[in-house]
């Protein structure tokens, strides 16, 4: 359950040959820890775990921040096998859940970090904030900040609303009541009018499988005016071609696997449900809509408008709610994913979805650190039983970066997903005329 980014900078050209070393320095003496990095599962009346947070006093930077090199030839082939590694290992419960590698050794000079998270602590949505605020656009800037001593933004007087434990508790239990007579209408919605995609009508892949511990990542970048040029021609969404895109590279990959159902892929997409004030907040706000990939049609075309639709009909349902009503919607679309605790649950009964593909915002400008210029910053996510394979993409300056996430074993060659990935988007590209 831990969600991770890998970041690839470009040192300035001023750089000697002891600049990560002197970087590494740098974040060693800044041990002002905030509490998201202080915090680790505790133990409840001294005997149950997991129920409650515990805050170390004194965190081991040296455990929690660790410096690699790459082996020669020191290709991003080798950066992305000694990811895949570093993102297959359990963080330590015992402390506080997070880690930062700084990884050297690059053949082409440049060096990266990866940074693990559980993701109890954070979420896409604020993991990626708190990149952004440790980042800065000026490239002169040689004043490095470090993530894990950036204290929470204070918000505004007209932000801030001091609601007692009590009215808090009252507002939520309303909106909770309130859902009885909206279920009347989201029942409508789903079963008659057939805008809501519901779980568990989805058909079974090689990816809705158990899976083991080990991990296999890949990564590339796309130019967005290439998706961009979909979306004018379509007048789709940004989010949609990129659905559409990963539909055309999962049709393609299943094709090759000897493994593509005949009924239509669905994912599930996750979107934040934070106000522009709850941003750096830290937890989790996630809600969640079921998307048709339309991986049964084979003109793209056709695909994206069918992909289109299905998102526009979900976000309408959504739209229409309260944000507690929303969490409770979207807690129950992802609800069977907790059955796949039990026992036999997996290989018996029909998925609830088929992938997790995740679209989180990033950096719109080029964004640097102590100078070095980020190059790619691509996020990687969580694999489950079940769910062997997620995609998740943010966009970084002109580019999107998408980071893949694999089971080892259930999820063979996944290094040419990114192959399949290039080759739907030029097929979308020629069927709309962008």
């Amino acid at each position: 359950m831990h969600v991770a980014g890998l970041q690839l900078f470009e040192p300035p050209a001023d750089a000697g040959p002891d600049y990560v070393r002197d970087l590494h320095r740098t974040m060693v003496e800044n041990d002002d820890f905030q509490p998201t990095f202080r915090k680790h599962p505790g133990r409840l009346l001294g005997a149950v775990s997991n129920l409650t947070w515990a805050y170390d006093d004194d965190v081991d930077l040296d455990y929690h921040l660790r410096r690699s090199a790459l082996p020669r030839p020191g290709r991003i082939r080798e950066l992305l096998e000694l990811t895949s590694r570093m993102h297959g290992t359990l963080l330590d419960r015992h402390r506080p859940l997070w880690e930062t590698h700084v990884i050297e050794g690059l053949a082409d000079g440049r060096f990266a970090l990866y940074v693990k998270f559980h993701h109890s602590l954070i979420d896409g949505v604020s993991a990626q904030r708190l990149l952004m605020r440790s980042l800065t656009p000026d490239a002169d800037d040689r004043n490095p900040q470090i993530a894990w001593t950036l204290k929470p933004r204070k918000r505004t007087s007209t932000e801030v609303q001091r609601v007692s434990p009590l009215r808090a508790v009252a507002g939520t239990a309303g909106s909770m009541l309130s859902l009885a007579p909206t279920s009347v209408a989201l029942a409508r919605a789903a079963l008659l009018e057939q805008q809501l995609t519901l779980p568990f009508r989805a058909p079974r892949t090689m990816f809705n499988v158990p899976i083991g511990g080990a991990r296999r990542v890949a990564a590339q970048s796309w130019p967005l005016a290439r998706i961009r040029g979909v979306k004018a021609a379509t007048g789709a969404t940004i989010n949609d071609v990129v659905l559409a895109m990963c539909a055309g590279a999962l049709r393609a990959y299943l094709s090759e696997q000897d493994a593509l159902p005949d009924a239509p892929l669905v994912a599930m997409v996750p979107v934040s449900l934070r106000g522009e004030d709850e941003q750096d907040a830290g937890g989790n706000m996630v809600g969640t809509i079921l998307c048709n990939l339309a991986t049964h049609l084979e003109d793209p075309a056709r695909r994206l408008d069918a992909i289109s639709t299905s998102m526009r009909d979900n976000k309408r349902v959504f739209a229409e709610l309260p944000r507690t009503q929303a969490l409770a919607l979207s807690a129950f679309l992802v609800s069977g994913i907790a059955l796949n605790l039990v026992p036999g649950f997996v290989s018996s009964a029909p998925p609830p979805f088929n992938i997790v593909i995740s679209n989180v915002p990033g950096a719109r400008e080029p964004m640097y650190w102590n100078g070095a210029r980020l190059d790619g910053n691509y996020p990687f996510s969580i694999a489950l039983d079940g769910q062997a394979l997620n995609i998740t993409l943010t966009n970084n300056a002109d580019n999107l970066d998408f980071g893949l996430v694999g089971c080892r074993r259930s999820v063979p060659h996944l290094q040419r997903l990114l192959g399949h990935l290039e080759d739907s988007l030029a097929a979308l590209e020629v069927a709309v005329g962008a």
